[in-house]
């Protein structure tokens, strides 16, 4: 039953998507300079790195990736939240490539929500960095078990922010909220509705989630092909005795990255049609009927107690 439910939030976000096909061209611009990024991070840490591996430059080089890497995935997403949102209560505002929409979105996310977006960044992005550390520290075999649980600890942590921030940027991308303003309403707007299964049963974010990882690995697998066939790639740097395994994470976390900045769109798309179905299904119904009909079946069959209130 989960399927059909997953499968009409996607056919409505890829709806609002396909209207504002701007939201791509914007997709392609934030994929160039994520990948610039990465080079330029790559060469500058390389360079800097070989002069020795104190762990106060690691850590801040390790901070200057992660953050820049989230701020270009947040702005991105709180960019298509703010277009998804337009689609759903003007449609006149959203049907066209470069709509108004678009345009108006994508100011507000380099303007008045910028200093949202970083903010909620460097949260997941100090956390992601020391998380780097202590791995890097794992390898040592001292405190191993100790150094393990630490990692762990940290994972379920920045897990949690992420989650918190992905529904806060929908509130700021919709209404131009500050951050922990959005936060606190869309948490207030589930828990009045009865929604906190719901939103914990994300099978659309899982699945893309899945195929990020899958496409690191693929990318993964290439890097370690190219640095095996050329070791110089990677020897010139000080990774002279093992270069396909360093090829290979390389690989993965570039394809892994680029591919969540892609399908982030699709996943931004999916979670502003949750908040929106909550907030607002009279106006989807009046501006999307056959759409909204959908929906509503398919929320009927999984949620029928939950969803009783709009339904």
């Amino acid at each position: 039953r989960r399927v059909p439910f997953a499968a009409a939030n996607m056919k409505t976000a890829v709806s609002a998507v396909k209207a504002n096909q701007g939201l791509l061209l914007l997709t392609f611009l934030f994929l160039i300079i994520a990948f610039g990024w990465i080079i330029w991070w790559s060469i500058a840490s390389a360079g800097a790195l070989n002069a020795g591996w104190y762990p106060g430059y690691i850590f801040l080089f390790l901070l200057s990736y992660f953050w820049t890497q989230q701020v270009i995935q947040n702005t991105l997403h709180v960019t298509a939240v703010g277009v998804v949102g337009t689609w759903w209560y003007k449609p006149e505002e959203a049907s066209s490539c470069c709509s108004p929409a678009v345009r108006s979105s994508f100011g507000r996310s380099l303007s008045y929500s910028f200093g949202s977006i970083c903010m909620g960044s460097l949260a997941v992005s100090i956390l992601n960095a020391l998380q780097g550390l202590v791995r890097m520290a794992r390898n040592n075999g001292k405190l191993r078990w100790l150094l393990c649980c630490l990692d762990c600890c940290l994972g379920l942590i920045g897990n949690a922010i992420e989650y918190f921030n992905k529904w806060a940027y929908v509130y700021c991308g919709i209404y131009g909220y500050g951050f922990l303003d959005a936060g606190r309403n869309v948490k207030a707007l589930f828990e009045q509705r009865g929604w906190t299964a719901i939103i914990n049963d994300d099978l659309v974010d899982k699945t893309l989630s899945m195929l990020s990882v899958a496409i690191g690995f693929l990318t993964g697998i290439f890097g370690m092909w190219l640095a095996s066939a050329h070791p110089e790639v990677f020897g010139g740097i000080g990774f002279d005795e093992s270069p396909g395994t360093v090829g290979f994470i390389a690989g993965l976390l570039v394809g892994f990255l680029l591919s969540r900045v892609t399908l982030g769109v699709v996943a931004s798309a999916v979670d502003t049609v949750v908040v929106c179905f909550a907030e607002a299904p009279a106006e989807f119904e009046a501006n999307h009927p056959e759409q909204s009909a959908e929906m509503r079946d398919a929320w009927k069959q999984v949620y029928p107690e939950e969803c009783a209130s709009i339904l």
